[in-house]
């Protein structure tokens, strides 16, 4: 049942004609950032639009122009991100000298980012369990030795890998860093399946946010009566970053040497053991329906209340206790039957 699920989704993400009726179907992938102060994920993040205006043309000359006028200012990006399909206005400052800001991009469709494979069971003395696979929080990307196309992808070059070592970009949902791992595919560690770990593929397992990001309260979103048209509105707006000089506003990628996901370089390693590090949950606001609700249960607490206490009042009191000792309670005398002769009879 689910597999079908799977495939008639994955009919609905390939037809064109719905992605452009709900938003944008292509972006410029961003491959390498060299700006740190940038927050901008390699891989993860895609620009669909810029300065409140969607792209839809993929003349890298127009986006590069386009930051170019805005040196000695600031550039509104629209950033689609992978990690829970969310989209987001970053305000980045362009410098003045360098007009540029040191991402490298390639008009790619969104469609790239579904293309992940989720760990769902990993057994015990499996190739997966050797290189260290998690279970539910990890995420197989794609791999440095290869592109993998469509669901079969993986399987056709892990079949090509049998008894060598592959290396792997894996991606962890619970600590939020990308990893990459070697893996050699074997079919003779005594289960099923050359990785030796059960993996899930389509709509139902794509990347979800990460778990530092405040997670909506049940129905908010559902009762949300805001409705914004598409363009800047509909984004959440970051504040822009102090200013750093680049190398480039937009370098073409020549080879899938670019293609690195984000936290690659410099991201620390899971620790050993341990539950992963969570993150404080942020205060949150009270929305108007949670206070109708508690109204009316204050009403209804006070209605029971009222309608106890006339009931109690029209009941008699029961009587008190007896006293200690004293044995159980004698019932009242019962009066003496009156003489119907009003004396002795005598007899005769």
């Amino acid at each position: 049942m689910f597999n079908a699920l799977n495939r008639y989704l994955s009919r609905l993400d390939g037809d064109t004609r719905s992605q452009q009726k709900d938003g944008p179907g292509f972006g410029f992938q961003v491959l390498r950032n060299t700006n740190l102060d940038l927050g901008v994920e390699p891989w993860f993040d895609f620009i669909v639009g810029i300065n409140g205006r969607v792209i839809d043309n993929p003349d890298p000359r127009l986006f590069a122009q386009e930051v170019r006028n805005c040196a000695g200012a600031n550039v509104a990006l629209g950033l689609w991100s992978a990690k829970g399909q969310r989209t987001r206005v970053l305000h980045v400052a362009v410098p003045a000298d360098t007009r540029a800001l040191g991402l490298s991009l390639q008009w790619t469709p969104l469609a790239v980012a579904s293309n992940v494979w989720h760990v769902l069971d990993v057994p015990a003395n499996s190739p997966a369990d050797h290189a260290g696979l998690l279970p539910y929080s990890d995420y197989i990307l794609g791999t440095p030795d290869g592109i993998l196309h469509g669901e079969s992808g993986l399987g056709e070059m892990v079949d090509d890998y049998i008894g060598r070592p592959l290396k792997l970009w894996v991606y962890n949902n619970e600590y939020n860093v990308t990893r990459e791992v070697e893996i050699v595919p074997s079919r003779e560690w005594g289960g099923e399946g050359a990785l030796g770990c059960v993996l899930g593929y389509g709509a139902l397992h794509r990347l979800p946010p990460p778990l530092s990001e405040p997670v909506h309260e049940p129905g908010e979103t559902m009762f949300d009566g805001d409705s914004t048209s598409a363009g800047a509105d509909q984004f959440t707006t970051l504040a822009p970053p102090p200013t750093s000089d680049a190398s480039n506003a937009f370098v073409p990628a020549a080879s899938s040497d670019f293609l690195v996901p984000a936290q690659m370089v410099g991201s620390p390693s899971p620790p050993a053991g341990g539950a992963p590090p969570r993150s404080k949950k942020k205060e949150r606001y009270a929305h108007g329906p949670k206070r109708l609700m508690d109204d009316y249960f204050a009403e209804e607490e006070k209605k029971s209340k009222e309608l106890d206490g006339n009931i109690s009042a029209s009941r008699t009191p029961p009587p008190p206790p007896p006293k200690a000792g004293g044995g159980p309670p004698r019932a009242p005398p019962k009066a003496e039957e009156q003489d119907v002769g009003g004396g002795d009879d005598d007899v005769d």
